[in-house]
């Protein structure tokens, strides 16, 4: 079972990224001391997909500047990635790798593959640079996420990475107060 503060699944895999057609591996992104955000989701030429990952797509400057890369997932194959890409106004956007799980293992390690749809749950991870899973979420298919507060978590993540003690309020925004762990704190908030 995968779970929070434990070592992400590794694997490689083929992705379509900018008209190319290349092969990925998780822990290379980890051995550059990369943050990683894997985006799972169910199928290329749905409906909600495309929103979210164009609205990825939007943010991913950001997302790199904080060091992160990530990476869309679903069971397609990555001939229908990059049929998508070429078709889609939305997926024209995508710069990041789309990854290609036509055999659902990489689904089946994270723990989101619908075994009698052979799709994806949405589900995201925020990975740190050392590999180990700091945040998950998997949710209905009908619901699409928010690529905003995926880069809000991972900039808390990243804070309280480096300020061992302090931990980011609700709805907390880089430049925000946060709180110092402490038992002064106890029943005063």
């Amino acid at each position: 079972m995968v779970n929070v503060g434990e070592k992400a699944p590794d694997f490689e895999a083929e992705a379509y990224q900018n008209g190319e057609i290349k092969s990925v591996r998780l822990s290379e992104y980890i051995e550059q001391g990369k943050w990683v955000v894997l985006a799972f989701y169910p199928a290329d030429f749905t409906f909600v997909c495309p929103t979210e990952l164009e609205e990825l797509a939007k943010y991913y400057d950001e997302f790199q500047k904080e060091g992160a890369e990530i990476l869309g997932i679903s069971t397609d194959t990555v001939y229908v990635h990059f049929a998508w890409a070429q078709t889609s106004p939305a997926i024209k956007k995508v710069r990041y790798p789309l990854v290609a799980d036509p055999a659902g293992k990489i689904c089946r390690s994270y723990e989101t593959y619908i075994e009698d749809q052979g799709l994806s749950w949405r589900a995201t991870f925020i990975i740190d640079p050392d590999g180990k899973i700091v945040h998950m979420e998997k949710h209905d298919l009908s619901i699409g996420r928010s690529a905003a507060e995926i880069l809000r978590r991972l900039r808390a993540s990243k804070y309280t990475r480096e300020h061992p003690g302090e931990v980011c309020p609700a709805s907390w925004e880089p430049g925000e107060e946060t709180l110092k762990v402490s038992p002064e704190l106890i029943g005063k908030l």
